[in-house]
Parts: C-alpha cells; sequence; structure tokens
C-alpha cells in the first residue's frame, strides 16, 4: 500500500476525514486499497445529479441507507452520525466522484454536504472504524 495515498490513513497512521484523491490515480486503487485493509467501501457518483433531490436520491442508493432516512440534510447527517446500519471492523470509505458539476451547480448545497461529511469524518475519527470520505479529482479537460 506505500503507493497508495491513503495508505496512512488506513494503517490508522494518519487521521481519516475528508480526503482529496488525485486525478492522475484510477479510484479503483483507492477502493481496492481500502477493501484490502479490511474497510467497507461505497461509491457515491454524481454524475448527471443537479439539484438536492437527486443528491439525496443518490446517496440513498449508494450508501444503501436505512429505509428511516429522510432524504434531508438533517436525516443524512443522522445517518453518518449513527452508523449501525453500516457494520465495519476497520473503517468505513466512501469515495465520491464526478461532483465537481454538482458542486459547481449548487454551491450552497455542496457546502452543506461537505460540512455533514466533516462532521462525520470527525465523529468518527479516533474509533475502531473511523470513516474517510475521498473526494477523487476530474482529471483536466
Amino acid at each position: 500500500m506505500t503507493d497508495n495515498p491513503l495508505a496512512p490513513v488506513l494503517e490508522g497512521n494518519a487521521p481519516a476525514g475528508v480526503l482529496s484523491w488525485p486525478a492522475q490515480l484510477p479510484v479503483e486503487r483507492a477502493l481496492e486499497a481500502a477493501r484490502q485493509a479490511g474497510w467497507e467501501t461505497a461509491v457515491l457518483d454524481l454524475a448527471g445529479v443537479s439539484d438536492k433531490a437527486g443528491l439525496m436520491a443518490a446517496c440513498a442508493t449508494a450508501l444503501r441507507l436505512p429505509d428511516w432516512f429522510g432524504a434531508n440534510w438533517d436525516a443524512l447527517a443522522d445517518c453518518l452520525g449513527d452508523l449501525q446500519w453500516w457494520p465495519a471492523l476497520h473503517g468505513r470509505l466512501i469515495l465520491v466522484q464526478d461532483w465537481q458539476e454538482y458542486a459547481a451547480a449548487s454551491p450552497a448545497d455542496w457546502r452543506v454536504l461537505q460540512e455533514i461529511f466533516a462532521d462525520a469524518a470527525a465523529h468518527w475519527r479516533g474509533t475502531d472504524a473511523p470513516l474517510a470520505v475521498v473526494m477523487a479529482l476530474a482529471e483536466p479537460r
């Protein structure tokens, strides 16, 4: 895992949080490294998402949120703050890809989502099963 930017986090040598994944590296490398380290993974693909309703639907599907998820900011924060519905022994990694278009189209909502991710990662930091949110940077076009 030494050629993987996530190695220090996955090995417990650096705190989990909201992290960037370099555009020049395939996202599969992040996912595979996490799985090899015993972490649970989910991919939140925001390609084609243009509004909050679409974002909430994408989160519900990609993260396999529980039935009680109310498709609003408070419910998303609640789900990520109480991860009993997503058991993990070593950690959880959410890889967010194709997010740049949504961030540009809905900057206020994007800031709220980033805050929710950061708060959730901070809540789980230092536990036996931390939460890392990895923002995959897109290759320049």
